[in-house]
């Protein structure tokens, strides 16, 4: 024992040192395949990605964050001047549209030749009654006259709060691009609430420049006075249906269906620089080059875009655009002006 630790264990330590450091001068001295010739010249190429144009189904179904909102409630205002002789209906009763709530006691002016009698004594003054009626169905949910009081034609009397609702969402300036042709309905689901349903009378609103406290139609300009305020932006507002049951407050998701195509020519957004009705591509061709066209563009759903014009089934385009949208995070699309779309994805 005392010669193998001696003399066998060193002498195997020197023999593996040697074989470790005989390996590593082949690895750092003598490599298994020649050297490059120009080591700092760079073997790869870089190739721009490339799609084709193909036929397919689009749907432009544009998605917006809305909230529930009680109908504004509706001034009543006296239809004449004078004195308000009896009230028929009390603050906090429900009405019906047409309903009479207090009627106004109006002097009628006698002729002076009819303003005495024989004997020379003046006539009493006449009156008529002009009814004051609720001007829509609800609640009256406040009353401003009591009995005596002088009123004036045009005086607010009081309101009416009426027991509709409706959904309201804010559009941004590029989805207003994909509705160009105005649905007249949408759909919508609340949050935590009943299964999607179909809104009606839908609305599409953007406040006129200087106006102040109403809506203006985007396409014609008149006030519609529906909910939300002046310098909001543009407004997508629908009426809940009332079999609906809803609550004012409540979250919800207003789908907008802007158009479905099938069988059309389709390209990723990212092909294409513009957004909405015009743009341009870049063709590849047979030699490898790419030339810019100019096309015409229809539906567009944040992901591809329709092809009117301008492009062939089948022909290769650069997949990215010089220019063209880009796509960023969290499903979010960055247009040329600089603005941001953000698809919606539904929870699973």
């Amino acid at each position: 024992m005392g010669i193998a630790r001696t003399w066998v264990f060193p002498i195997l330590r020197l023999l593996l040192v040697a074989l470790v450091a005989a390996a590593l001068i082949k690895l750092a001295f003598f490599p298994d395949r020649p050297a490059d010739a120009a080591p700092a010249q760079p073997t790869g190429a870089i190739v721009e990605p490339r799609t084709v144009a193909a036929l397919g189904t689009i749907t432009n179904d544009v998605v917006i964050k809305a909230t529930v909102t009680a109908d504004p409630a509706v001034t009543m205002k006296s239809t004449a001047a004078g004195t308000v002789n009896k009230i028929f209906i009390a603050e906090g009763a429900s009405v019906a549209e047409g309903d009479i709530v207090f009627n106004v006691k109006v002097p009628i002016e006698r002729d002076p030749a009819d303003s005495v009698d024989a004997e020379g004594k003046a006539k009493p003054a006449v009156f008529r009654y002009v009814d004051v009626t609720a001007p829509a169905a609800g609640t009256l949910s406040s009353l401003a006259v009591i009995a005596g009081q002088d009123v004036t034609i045009g005086a607010a009397a009081g309101t009416v709060a009426p027991p509709t609702f409706s959904v309201s969402g804010t559009l941004e300036p590029s989805q207003q691009y994909r509705l160009l042709n105005r649905p007249t309905e949408a759909s919508v689901t609340i949050t935590g609430g009943p299964a999607a349903f179909t809104c009606g009378d839908l609305r599409i609103t953007t406040p006129l420049a200087g106006s102040t406290g109403s809506e203006s139609a985007a396409s014609g300009g008149t006030s519609t006075g529906g909910t939300g305020s002046a310098g909001s932006g543009t407004t997508a507002t629908c009426t809940v249906p009332g079999d609906v049951t809803v609550f004012s407050g409540l979250a919800a998701e207003m789908t907008l269906a802007g158009g479905r195509a099938e069988g059309v020519l389709l390209v990723p957004t990212t092909s294409v620089r513009g957004a909405a009705q015009s743009g341009t591509v870049w063709v590849s061709s047979p030699d490898g080059t790419t030339a810019e066209r100019a096309v015409a563009l229809g539906l567009t759903d944040g992901t591809q875009v329709q092809i009117t014009e301008g492009l062939a089934e089948g022909e290769e385009i650069l997949e990215f655009a010089p220019g063209a949208m880009a796509p960023v995070d969290d499903g979010c699309t960055v247009y040329p002006d600089g603005s941001m779309y953000c698809q919606s994805v539904a929870a699973s």
